[in-house]
Protein backbone atom coordinates (compact mmCIF):
# COMPACT_ATOMS: atom_id res chain seq x y z
CA UNK A 1 0.00 0.00 0.00
CA UNK A 2 2.85 2.62 0.74
CA UNK A 3 4.56 1.58 -2.44
CA UNK A 4 1.34 2.12 -4.28
CA UNK A 5 0.85 5.66 -2.98
CA UNK A 6 4.06 6.77 -3.53
CA UNK A 7 3.54 5.99 -7.31
CA UNK A 8 0.00 7.73 -7.06
CA UNK A 9 1.88 10.82 -5.66
CA UNK A 10 4.68 11.20 -8.10
CA UNK A 11 1.52 10.73 -11.27
CA UNK A 12 -0.19 13.98 -11.12
CA UNK A 13 -3.91 14.50 -11.73
CA UNK A 14 -3.89 18.60 -12.57
CA UNK A 15 -7.40 18.27 -12.77
CA UNK A 16 -7.90 19.34 -9.21
CA UNK A 17 -6.35 21.65 -6.85
CA UNK A 18 -4.77 25.16 -7.21
CA UNK A 19 -3.57 25.64 -10.16
CA UNK A 20 -0.80 27.72 -9.40
CA UNK A 21 0.59 25.17 -6.94
CA UNK A 22 0.22 22.59 -9.32
CA UNK A 23 1.57 23.80 -11.58
CA UNK A 24 5.11 25.01 -10.23
CA UNK A 25 5.34 21.27 -8.41
CA UNK A 26 5.30 19.56 -11.48
CA UNK A 27 7.83 22.72 -13.59
CA UNK A 28 10.44 22.21 -10.58
CA UNK A 29 11.76 18.55 -11.68
CA UNK A 30 11.97 19.33 -15.05
CA UNK A 31 13.34 22.91 -14.46
CA UNK A 32 16.22 20.64 -12.34
CA UNK A 33 16.10 17.64 -15.31
CA UNK A 34 17.29 20.21 -17.64
CA UNK A 35 19.65 21.77 -15.82
CA UNK A 36 21.20 18.60 -15.20
CA UNK A 37 20.92 17.94 -19.44
CA UNK A 38 22.54 20.86 -19.78
CA UNK A 39 25.13 20.49 -17.45
CA UNK A 40 26.43 17.81 -19.43
CA UNK A 41 26.02 19.44 -22.65
CA UNK A 42 28.16 22.22 -21.21
CA UNK A 43 30.82 19.60 -19.39
CA UNK A 44 31.52 18.22 -22.81
CA UNK A 45 32.68 21.84 -23.94
CA UNK A 46 34.26 22.66 -20.94
CA UNK A 47 36.48 19.60 -21.25
CA UNK A 48 37.38 20.47 -25.14
CA UNK A 49 37.36 23.63 -24.59
CA UNK A 50 40.01 23.97 -22.04
CA UNK A 51 41.80 20.30 -22.67
CA UNK A 52 41.77 19.88 -26.18
CA UNK A 53 41.41 23.63 -27.43
CA UNK A 54 38.94 26.47 -29.05
CA UNK A 55 39.10 24.69 -32.38
CA UNK A 56 37.65 21.84 -30.70
CA UNK A 57 35.14 23.36 -29.02
CA UNK A 58 33.85 24.97 -32.12
CA UNK A 59 33.56 21.69 -33.82
CA UNK A 60 31.66 20.43 -30.92
CA UNK A 61 28.99 23.17 -30.75
CA UNK A 62 29.01 23.53 -34.88
CA UNK A 63 26.99 20.11 -35.10
CA UNK A 64 24.01 20.76 -32.95
CA UNK A 65 22.02 21.81 -35.79
CA UNK A 66 22.64 19.12 -37.69
CA UNK A 67 21.76 16.80 -35.43
CA UNK A 68 18.81 18.70 -34.16
CA UNK A 69 17.46 18.53 -38.17
CA UNK A 70 17.85 14.63 -37.86
CA UNK A 71 16.09 14.04 -34.78
CA UNK A 72 12.94 16.88 -35.34
CA UNK A 73 10.41 15.12 -36.95
CA UNK A 74 10.67 12.44 -34.46
CA UNK A 75 10.95 15.21 -31.23
CA UNK A 76 7.29 16.61 -33.14
CA UNK A 77 5.57 12.81 -33.10
CA UNK A 78 6.71 12.25 -29.53
CA UNK A 79 5.37 15.78 -28.35
CA UNK A 80 2.09 14.18 -29.89
CA UNK A 81 2.00 11.38 -27.96
CA UNK A 82 2.78 13.22 -25.12
CA UNK A 83 -0.40 15.15 -25.68
CA UNK A 84 -2.01 12.48 -26.27
CA UNK A 85 -1.15 10.68 -23.00
CA UNK A 86 -2.17 13.88 -20.99
CA UNK A 87 -5.52 13.95 -22.38
CA UNK A 88 -6.39 10.20 -22.04
CA UNK A 89 -5.23 10.29 -18.41
CA UNK A 90 -7.36 12.89 -17.59
CA UNK A 91 -10.06 11.13 -19.06
CA UNK A 92 -9.40 7.94 -16.80
CA UNK A 93 -8.79 5.85 -19.53
CA UNK A 94 -5.00 4.11 -18.63
CA UNK A 95 -5.96 1.90 -20.97
CA UNK A 96 -5.23 4.07 -24.03
CA UNK A 97 -2.71 5.29 -22.16
CA UNK A 98 -0.92 1.73 -22.67
CA UNK A 99 -1.87 1.36 -26.00
CA UNK A 100 -0.68 5.06 -26.25
CA UNK A 101 2.93 4.32 -25.13
CA UNK A 102 3.27 0.59 -27.25
CA UNK A 103 2.97 2.80 -30.32
CA UNK A 104 5.06 5.50 -30.23
CA UNK A 105 7.96 3.27 -28.44
CA UNK A 106 7.38 1.07 -31.93
CA UNK A 107 7.79 4.43 -34.02
CA UNK A 108 10.72 5.83 -32.15
CA UNK A 109 12.65 2.44 -32.01
CA UNK A 110 12.22 1.51 -35.81
CA UNK A 111 12.44 5.19 -37.17
CA UNK A 112 16.12 5.91 -34.85
CA UNK A 113 17.96 3.12 -37.75
CA UNK A 114 17.43 5.20 -41.23
CA UNK A 115 18.45 8.44 -38.61
CA UNK A 116 21.35 7.10 -37.65
CA UNK A 117 22.15 5.83 -40.93
CA UNK A 118 21.29 8.88 -42.79
CA UNK A 119 22.93 11.13 -40.69
CA UNK A 120 26.61 9.29 -40.49
CA UNK A 121 26.03 9.91 -44.52
CA UNK A 122 24.94 13.36 -44.51
CA UNK A 123 27.39 14.73 -42.06
CA UNK A 124 30.52 15.55 -44.31
CA UNK A 125 28.37 17.08 -46.99
CA UNK A 126 26.17 19.44 -43.97
CA UNK A 127 29.10 21.04 -42.82
CA UNK A 128 30.53 21.97 -45.69
CA UNK A 129 27.54 23.47 -46.85
CA UNK A 130 27.27 25.94 -43.55
CA UNK A 131 30.40 27.13 -44.22
CA UNK A 132 32.45 25.73 -41.35
CA UNK A 133 36.16 26.26 -41.37
CA UNK A 134 39.17 23.57 -42.33
CA UNK A 135 40.50 23.53 -39.12
CA UNK A 136 37.07 22.51 -37.39
CA UNK A 137 35.68 20.12 -40.05
CA UNK A 138 37.49 17.21 -39.36
CA UNK A 139 36.86 16.96 -35.38
CA UNK A 140 33.54 18.46 -36.39
CA UNK A 141 32.45 15.53 -38.80
CA UNK A 142 34.25 12.70 -36.15
CA UNK A 143 32.14 14.41 -33.11
CA UNK A 144 29.01 14.30 -35.60
CA UNK A 145 29.51 10.29 -37.01
CA UNK A 146 29.71 8.85 -33.30
CA UNK A 147 26.46 10.61 -31.55
CA UNK A 148 24.14 9.69 -34.94
CA UNK A 149 25.91 6.11 -34.55
CA UNK A 150 24.34 5.98 -30.93
CA UNK A 151 21.05 8.28 -31.72
CA UNK A 152 18.72 5.48 -30.16
CA UNK A 153 19.53 6.44 -26.60
CA UNK A 154 18.50 9.99 -27.02
CA UNK A 155 15.65 9.09 -28.89
CA UNK A 156 14.70 6.19 -26.25
CA UNK A 157 15.05 8.91 -23.24
CA UNK A 158 13.13 10.71 -24.75
CA UNK A 159 10.01 8.45 -24.86
CA UNK A 160 10.70 7.80 -21.29
CA UNK A 161 10.56 11.11 -19.81
CA UNK A 162 7.58 12.44 -22.63
CA UNK A 163 5.53 9.46 -21.34
CA UNK A 164 5.95 9.98 -17.48
CA UNK A 165 5.38 13.89 -18.62
CA UNK A 166 1.82 13.30 -19.87
CA UNK A 167 0.73 10.76 -16.79
CA UNK A 168 2.01 13.60 -14.38
CA UNK A 169 5.13 12.28 -13.48
CA UNK A 170 7.98 15.05 -13.78
CA UNK A 171 10.33 13.91 -11.19
CA UNK A 172 11.23 10.46 -12.38
CA UNK A 173 12.75 12.30 -15.19
CA UNK A 174 14.92 13.72 -13.41
CA UNK A 175 16.64 10.78 -11.68
CA UNK A 176 17.37 9.66 -15.61
CA UNK A 177 18.88 12.68 -16.12
CA UNK A 178 21.18 12.56 -12.61
CA UNK A 179 22.43 9.14 -14.15
CA UNK A 180 23.17 10.58 -17.46
CA UNK A 181 25.01 13.55 -16.15
CA UNK A 182 27.06 11.82 -13.83
CA UNK A 183 28.32 9.10 -16.17
CA UNK A 184 28.75 11.66 -18.92
CA UNK A 185 30.88 13.88 -16.49
CA UNK A 186 32.88 10.94 -15.47
CA UNK A 187 33.39 9.25 -18.86
CA UNK A 188 34.43 12.55 -20.41
CA UNK A 189 37.28 12.67 -17.76
CA UNK A 190 38.40 9.46 -18.74
CA UNK A 191 38.23 9.52 -22.08
CA UNK A 192 40.02 13.08 -23.01
CA UNK A 193 42.61 13.54 -20.14
CA UNK A 194 43.27 9.67 -19.69
CA UNK A 195 42.77 8.44 -23.03
CA UNK A 196 43.50 11.73 -25.00
CA UNK A 197 40.16 10.64 -27.54
CA UNK A 198 39.67 14.38 -27.74
CA UNK A 199 36.37 15.08 -29.59
CA UNK A 200 35.64 11.76 -30.29
CA UNK A 201 35.55 11.25 -26.63
CA UNK A 202 33.30 13.63 -25.65
CA UNK A 203 30.84 11.85 -28.47
CA UNK A 204 31.45 8.45 -26.81
CA UNK A 205 30.72 9.81 -23.19
CA UNK A 206 27.62 11.03 -24.48
CA UNK A 207 26.05 8.30 -26.16
CA UNK A 208 27.00 5.81 -23.11
CA UNK A 209 25.40 7.92 -20.43
CA UNK A 210 22.12 8.35 -22.80
CA UNK A 211 22.02 4.83 -23.85
CA UNK A 212 22.88 3.65 -19.68
CA UNK A 213 20.02 6.57 -18.94
CA UNK A 214 17.28 5.13 -21.00
CA UNK A 215 17.89 1.53 -19.94
CA UNK A 216 17.48 2.32 -16.24
CA UNK A 217 14.57 4.40 -17.50
CA UNK A 218 13.03 1.32 -18.77
CA UNK A 219 13.56 -0.84 -15.81
CA UNK A 220 12.06 2.17 -13.14
CA UNK A 221 8.91 2.21 -15.28
CA UNK A 222 8.27 -1.11 -15.35
CA UNK A 223 8.34 -1.19 -11.67
CA UNK A 224 6.85 1.77 -10.76
CA UNK A 225 3.67 1.65 -13.29
CA UNK A 226 2.41 -1.51 -13.88
CA UNK A 227 0.65 -0.17 -17.48
CA UNK A 228 3.08 0.54 -18.74
CA UNK A 229 5.16 -3.16 -18.09
CA UNK A 230 5.01 -4.18 -21.73
CA UNK A 231 7.88 -6.13 -24.37
CA UNK A 232 9.80 -3.04 -25.60
CA UNK A 233 10.95 -4.63 -28.76
CA UNK A 234 7.77 -6.47 -29.36
CA UNK A 235 6.45 -3.53 -31.49
CA UNK A 236 2.85 -3.42 -31.74
CA UNK A 237 1.02 -0.45 -33.30
CA UNK A 238 -2.11 0.86 -32.62
CA UNK A 239 -3.47 2.25 -36.04
CA UNK A 240 -5.72 4.99 -34.66
CA UNK A 241 -3.56 5.95 -31.86
CA UNK A 242 -1.09 6.25 -34.17
CA UNK A 243 -2.92 8.30 -36.57
CA UNK A 244 -3.77 10.23 -34.12
CA UNK A 245 -0.09 10.74 -32.96
CA UNK A 246 0.94 11.88 -35.76
CA UNK A 247 -2.09 14.32 -37.13
CA UNK A 248 -1.09 16.25 -33.15
CA UNK A 249 2.84 15.53 -33.68
CA UNK A 250 3.41 15.82 -37.29
CA UNK A 251 2.99 19.77 -37.21
CA UNK A 252 5.16 19.92 -34.35
CA UNK A 253 7.74 17.80 -36.31
CA UNK A 254 7.35 20.61 -39.41
CA UNK A 255 7.88 23.34 -36.76
CA UNK A 256 11.53 21.77 -35.26
CA UNK A 257 12.60 20.50 -38.67
CA UNK A 258 11.91 24.22 -40.41
CA UNK A 259 13.59 25.57 -37.30
CA UNK A 260 16.67 23.42 -37.23
CA UNK A 261 17.19 24.38 -41.17
CA UNK A 262 16.92 27.95 -39.90
CA UNK A 263 19.52 27.60 -37.31
CA UNK A 264 21.99 25.93 -39.41
CA UNK A 265 21.54 29.02 -41.95
CA UNK A 266 21.99 31.24 -39.19
CA UNK A 267 24.88 29.31 -38.38
CA UNK A 268 26.56 29.22 -41.54
CA UNK A 269 26.55 33.45 -41.34
CA UNK A 270 28.13 32.94 -37.62
CA UNK A 271 30.81 30.20 -39.37
CA UNK A 272 31.83 32.69 -41.96
CA UNK A 273 33.23 34.72 -38.87
CA UNK A 274 35.77 32.32 -37.97
CA UNK A 275 36.63 29.72 -35.23
CA UNK A 276 36.88 32.68 -32.39
CA UNK A 277 33.06 33.90 -32.99
CA UNK A 278 32.04 30.49 -33.68
CA UNK A 279 33.28 29.27 -30.28
CA UNK A 280 32.13 32.20 -28.49
CA UNK A 281 28.67 31.73 -30.21
CA UNK A 282 28.39 28.31 -29.47
CA UNK A 283 29.58 28.75 -26.01
CA UNK A 284 27.14 31.35 -25.21
CA UNK A 285 24.24 29.69 -26.58
CA UNK A 286 25.07 27.01 -23.82
CA UNK A 287 25.49 29.70 -21.25
CA UNK A 288 21.80 31.21 -22.25
CA UNK A 289 19.99 28.06 -21.84
CA UNK A 290 20.70 28.68 -18.13
CA UNK A 291 17.85 31.48 -18.93
CA UNK A 292 16.05 29.31 -21.40
CA UNK A 293 15.34 26.41 -19.02
CA UNK A 294 12.36 27.64 -16.83
CA UNK A 295 10.75 28.70 -20.14
CA UNK A 296 10.97 25.64 -21.71
CA UNK A 297 9.88 23.19 -18.48
CA UNK A 298 7.09 25.73 -17.42
CA UNK A 299 5.73 25.36 -21.04
CA UNK A 300 6.11 21.64 -21.10
CA UNK A 301 4.17 21.86 -17.62
CA UNK A 302 1.21 23.94 -18.81
CA UNK A 303 1.14 21.33 -21.52
CA UNK A 304 0.04 18.67 -19.54
CA UNK A 305 -1.82 20.69 -17.41
CA UNK A 306 -3.71 22.18 -20.37
CA UNK A 307 -4.07 18.02 -21.79
CA UNK A 308 -5.52 16.59 -18.62
CA UNK A 309 -7.93 19.25 -18.01
CA UNK A 310 -9.51 19.30 -21.62
CA UNK A 311 -9.47 15.55 -20.98
CA UNK A 312 -11.46 15.59 -17.37
CA UNK A 313 -13.69 18.51 -19.17
CA UNK A 314 -12.67 21.17 -17.10
CA UNK A 315 -11.70 23.94 -19.71
CA UNK A 316 -12.83 26.55 -16.96
CA UNK A 317 -9.17 25.74 -15.36
CA UNK A 318 -7.50 26.19 -18.62
CA UNK A 319 -7.05 30.68 -18.00
CA UNK A 320 -6.00 30.35 -14.77
CA UNK A 321 -3.36 28.12 -15.43
CA UNK A 322 -2.14 30.22 -18.31
CA UNK A 323 -1.89 33.25 -16.16
CA UNK A 324 -0.09 31.71 -13.28
CA UNK A 325 2.57 29.89 -16.06
CA UNK A 326 3.04 33.48 -17.75
CA UNK A 327 4.06 34.67 -14.41
CA UNK A 328 6.46 32.18 -13.18
CA UNK A 329 8.23 31.57 -16.74
CA UNK A 330 8.31 35.39 -16.64
CA UNK A 331 9.67 35.78 -12.93
CA UNK A 332 12.19 32.43 -12.84
CA UNK A 333 13.96 33.89 -17.21
CA UNK A 334 14.26 37.42 -15.69
CA UNK A 335 15.59 36.08 -12.39
CA UNK A 336 18.55 33.77 -14.44
CA UNK A 337 19.12 36.70 -16.77
CA UNK A 338 19.73 39.30 -13.88
CA UNK A 339 22.29 36.00 -12.49
CA UNK A 340 23.51 35.24 -16.26
CA UNK A 341 24.16 38.97 -17.59
CA UNK A 342 26.56 40.31 -14.99
CA UNK A 343 28.73 37.13 -14.29
CA UNK A 344 28.90 36.68 -18.61
CA UNK A 345 32.38 36.51 -18.65
CA UNK A 346 33.39 34.93 -15.99
CA UNK A 347 31.21 32.01 -17.39
CA UNK A 348 32.71 31.91 -20.39
CA UNK A 349 36.09 31.69 -18.83
CA UNK A 350 35.00 28.53 -17.65
CA UNK A 351 34.99 26.69 -21.42
CA UNK A 352 37.86 28.42 -22.82
CA UNK A 353 40.04 31.32 -21.84
CA UNK A 354 40.90 33.44 -25.32
CA UNK A 355 39.46 36.73 -24.50
CA UNK A 356 38.30 37.16 -28.36
CA UNK A 357 36.34 34.08 -27.75
CA UNK A 358 35.06 35.75 -24.44
CA UNK A 359 33.84 39.04 -26.67
CA UNK A 360 32.14 37.13 -28.82
CA UNK A 361 30.08 35.18 -26.71
CA UNK A 362 29.16 38.00 -24.76
CA UNK A 363 27.77 40.01 -28.19
CA UNK A 364 25.31 37.14 -28.02
CA UNK A 365 24.31 37.47 -24.61
CA UNK A 366 23.41 41.37 -24.51
CA UNK A 367 21.82 40.48 -27.74
CA UNK A 368 19.71 37.93 -26.63
CA UNK A 369 18.82 37.91 -22.88
CA UNK A 370 17.47 41.20 -22.29
CA UNK A 371 13.99 40.14 -24.41
CA UNK A 372 13.80 36.47 -22.95
CA UNK A 373 10.53 37.97 -21.24
CA UNK A 374 8.78 38.23 -24.41
CA UNK A 375 9.89 34.45 -25.48
CA UNK A 376 8.43 33.16 -22.02
CA UNK A 377 4.86 34.56 -22.83
CA UNK A 378 5.25 32.77 -26.49
CA UNK A 379 6.24 29.37 -25.03
CA UNK A 380 3.70 29.43 -22.07
CA UNK A 381 0.64 30.50 -25.10
CA UNK A 382 2.07 27.69 -26.98
CA UNK A 383 1.95 25.04 -24.64
CA UNK A 384 -1.37 26.27 -23.78
CA UNK A 385 -2.57 25.78 -27.32
CA UNK A 386 -0.54 22.18 -28.01
CA UNK A 387 -2.39 20.71 -24.94
CA UNK A 388 -5.82 21.70 -26.29
CA UNK A 389 -4.52 19.08 -29.46
CA UNK A 390 -3.86 22.71 -31.78
CA UNK A 391 -0.61 22.53 -33.32
CA UNK A 392 -0.39 23.91 -36.30
CA UNK A 393 -0.71 27.43 -35.16
CA UNK A 394 2.45 27.26 -33.22
CA UNK A 395 4.02 25.73 -36.29
CA UNK A 396 2.63 28.64 -38.49
CA UNK A 397 4.35 31.03 -35.82
CA UNK A 398 7.55 29.67 -35.18
CA UNK A 399 7.76 29.48 -38.77
CA UNK A 400 6.90 33.37 -39.30
CA UNK A 401 9.04 34.24 -36.41
CA UNK A 402 12.32 32.04 -38.02
CA UNK A 403 11.99 32.71 -41.53
CA UNK A 404 10.04 35.91 -41.81
CA UNK A 405 11.88 37.71 -38.67
CA UNK A 406 14.92 36.13 -37.62
CA UNK A 407 16.97 34.67 -40.60
CA UNK A 408 16.68 37.28 -42.83
CA UNK A 409 17.21 40.32 -40.66
CA UNK A 410 20.28 39.10 -39.76
CA UNK A 411 21.73 38.37 -42.79
CA UNK A 412 20.48 42.06 -43.33
CA UNK A 413 21.76 43.81 -40.01
CA UNK A 414 25.25 41.65 -40.70
CA UNK A 415 25.55 43.68 -43.92
CA UNK A 416 23.85 46.82 -42.69
CA UNK A 417 25.57 47.44 -38.82
CA UNK A 418 28.00 44.43 -39.17
CA UNK A 419 28.10 41.12 -36.78
CA UNK A 420 28.12 42.49 -33.61
CA UNK A 421 24.21 43.34 -34.07
CA UNK A 422 23.07 40.27 -36.12
CA UNK A 423 21.51 38.54 -33.11
CA UNK A 424 18.81 41.13 -32.07
CA UNK A 425 17.11 39.48 -34.66
CA UNK A 426 15.82 37.00 -32.47
CA UNK A 427 14.32 39.67 -30.39
CA UNK A 428 12.27 40.69 -34.06
CA UNK A 429 11.66 37.14 -34.58
CA UNK A 430 9.71 36.04 -30.94
CA UNK A 431 7.43 39.79 -31.56
CA UNK A 432 5.97 38.40 -34.80
CA UNK A 433 5.48 35.03 -32.89
CA UNK A 434 4.05 36.74 -29.74
CA UNK A 435 1.25 38.15 -31.97
CA UNK A 436 0.33 34.96 -33.82
CA UNK A 437 0.19 33.18 -30.76
CA UNK A 438 -1.79 35.85 -28.89
CA UNK A 439 -4.47 36.22 -31.59
CA UNK A 440 -4.95 32.76 -31.68
CA UNK A 441 -5.49 32.41 -27.68
CA UNK A 442 -7.88 35.57 -27.57
CA UNK A 443 -10.45 34.28 -30.41
CA UNK A 444 -10.96 31.16 -28.58
CA UNK A 445 -10.66 29.04 -31.39
CA UNK A 446 -8.33 26.46 -29.70
CA UNK A 447 -11.04 25.59 -27.35
CA UNK A 448 -12.94 23.52 -30.18
CA UNK A 449 -10.05 20.78 -30.37
CA UNK A 450 -10.63 20.00 -26.84
CA UNK A 451 -12.36 16.74 -26.33
CA UNK A 452 -12.78 15.95 -30.10
CA UNK A 453 -9.31 14.22 -30.15
CA UNK A 454 -9.68 11.93 -28.07
CA UNK A 455 -13.50 10.48 -28.96
CA UNK A 456 -12.92 10.29 -32.70
CA UNK A 457 -11.97 6.78 -33.56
Amino acid sequence: MEEKNKTENKMKNMTEGNPLKLIFMFAIPLLLGNLFQQLYNMVDSIVVGNYVGKVALAAVGTGFPLIFLMVSMFMGVGMGSTILISQYYGAGDIDSVTKTSKTIYTAMILGSIPISVIGIFITGPILSLINTPLDTLPMAKDYMVIIFAGILGSIGFNINAGILQGIGDSRSSLLFLAIACFINVVLDLIFVLNFGLGVSGVAYATIIAQFSSWIFGIYYMRKKYKFLYFPIFKFEVDKNILKKILKLGFPTGVQQTLFSIGIMGLQSLVNSYGSDFMAGFNVANKVDMISFMPIMSFSTAITTYVGQNIGAGRLDRVHKGFVYTAFLSAAFCVLSALIVLPFGEEIMGFFNKDEAVIQAGMVYLKSVLPFYLILAIVFTLNGVIRGAGETIIPMIGSFIALWIGRIPIAYILSKVAGRDYIFYSYAIGWVLWLIVSWSYYMSGKWKNKSLKLIKDN
